[in-house]
């Protein structure tokens, strides 16, 4: 996924967001609400997923965008593997 396609579903999750907002201030049914920011909560995690992708594909295993990945030894590049993981699951 390229920046444009992860800038749309960020664009997405902001409209999500400013959705369950004025459910909020009208008075939704709470479950409802609950609903809705479980669906942003999903499409934050799948925007996350993408950004370390990314990451992983461009930054680590081209050495762009990260200055020291072209120079950074096979253990390092994998711990700097190991931190975008575990960025992503916490």
């Amino acid at each position: 996924m390229d920046d444009k396609a992860i800038d749309r579903r960020l664009a997405r999750v902001e409209g999500q967001v400013r959705g369950v907002r004025k459910m909020v201030s009208e008075g939704a049914y709470c479950v409802d609400v609950l609903n809705q920011l479980s669906a942003v909560k999903s499409a934050l995690e799948q925007v996350s997923a993408a950004v370390a992708s990314q990451h992983i594909r461009h930054c680590i295993a081209e050495g762009e965008g990260h200055s020291q990945a072209k120079t950074m030894s096979r253990d390092d590049l994998l711990d700097e593997l190991d931190d975008v993981l575990r960025q992503l699951v916490r």
